[in-house]
């Protein structure tokens, strides 16, 4: 059972917070008074009944600046605990509610719903810090996945890939994934997931959001389906002001944060590009059914590997299959020299959702393109991971 803890003196946002906690979530909730916040951590504990909680919430009644200094105090002894501040949340009290650890500011009149799913995230990413805390996850691998999804050409939907590939992984570890698009002239990832964002990658590269990863997470984009974005540029000209030291940095820094990194790149083998596959664990390699594309990615392979920039996971996906293209998925995999991953057929149901801005993911829209996404991400997913090596095992030990 999920322990909840609210410190707060507004009888009704309590019995919303009870609501959700205990109604919903099946949770068990414990109210303390915004007196105790004259004491340290040490203190808020010695009136907790039971085990510690995974969700700490800075209720209205909170003075802002206690909540604060509580909450960086929090953020260093117990890094476990989620700790949501209840306020108005102005740009200036949300760079500095980020920068001391607390993990969302949200407005008092907040609905029951709302609250319960802030609640369940809040839960799952204090589950997932404390597996990264064990001992079994010490060692360096605490770093996230880094995914580059590319292709030499465009046009071969590699943005919707990509979209859909953070919705779905989402799913598998919510608020654990960002998505970055770095098309820095002409990126999508904005259009294609119906954002508006506040600030954009130029943002996150310069001053302190580049030294700070605290920083840098108030320059993300909440996604309603529990991922985070990173988006373009406002105008093609800024992507003169982003180098590819920028990208190293940036990219190491989200992979500290997130379990899942996925990079929308530029067509192409640009520096932005380099940068990226330099930082990657994974490559996404997507192409569409022509000969063009396939020609490309062929030569695309042969590049890198000559560079030695091919990244430990490849994952080849084949986009707008069609059998009445007079080419057949073999005759891809001769071409390009590796196995095609994921087959996407032709459909017209993803691009619509892509113009919607609600990737197939989101939407849970049946077509014949969901199988081979859903494929797609299996891919990441440790569960899927450990299935498929068992059953290799199994099958390499009977052989």
């Amino acid at each position: 059972m999920s322990r909840f803890v609210a410190i707060t003196a507004v009888r009704d946002f309590e019995g919303r917070v009870r609501q959700a906690v205990v109604g919903a979530l099946h949770g068990e909730l414990q109210t303390l008074s915004p007196e105790i916040l004259s004491g340290g951590p040490d203190d808020v504990f010695k009136q907790l009944s039971g085990a510690p909680p995974e969700v700490l919430i800075l209720g209205p009644g909170v003075a802002p600046d206690e909540a604060l200094k509580l909450a960086t105090v929090f953020d260093l002894q117990y890094p476990e605990i989620s700790l949501l501040l209840i306020a108005e949340p102005s740009p200036e009290l949300v760079l500095r509610a980020m920068h001391s650890g607390i993990r969302d500011v949200v407005t008092s009149e907040i609905g029951v719903n709302d609250l319960r799913v802030l609640l369940e995230r809040a839960c799952l990413a204090s589950a997932s810090r404390r597996r990264g805390m064990s001992p079994a996850a010490e060692g360096g691998q605490d770093r996230g996945r880094v995914i580059a999804v590319m292709s030499p050409k465009g046009g071969v939907g590699k943005t919707t890939i990509a979209t859909n590939l953070a919705i779905g992984l989402g799913k598998v570890a919510p608020m654990s994934v960002v998505i970055v698009d770095l098309d820095l002239q002409f990126g999508d990832v904005a259009s294609g997931l119906l954002l508006e964002p506040e600030h954009s990658i130029t943002d996150a590269v310069h001053g302190a959001a580049a030294q700070d990863s605290m920083v840098l997470k108030a320059f993300l984009t909440v996604h309603p389906a529990g991922i985070y974005a990173l988006c373009g540029p406002r105008t093609p000209a800024e992507s003169d002001y982003i180098t590819a030291d920028h990208v190293s940095r940036l990219l190491t820094q989200l992979a500290s944060e997130f379990k899942y990194v996925i990079v929308d790149t530029a067509p192409g083998l640009g520096e932005h590009c380099l940068a990226t596959l330099e930082q990657a664990t994974d490559g996404v390699w997507v192409c569409g059914m022509d000969v063009p594309s396939i020609r490309g990615l062929h030569k695309c392979f042969g590049v890198l590997r000559e560079l030695q920039l091919l990244p430990q996971g490849r994952h080849t996906v084949l986009n707008f299959a069609d059998r009445k293209s007079g080419i057949s998925v073999q005759d891809v995999e001769a071409t390009i020299g590796v196995p095609i991953d994921a087959v996407i057929p032709r459909s017209r149901t993803l691009p619509f959702s892509t113009n919607r801005g609600v990737p197939v993911l989101q939407s849970g829209m049946r077509d014949s393109s969901t199988k081979g996404l859903k494929k797609l991400v299996d891919r990441f997913d440790p569960q899927w991971v450990a299935s498929a090596h068992n059953k290799l095992h199994r099958r390499v030990v009977v052989s």
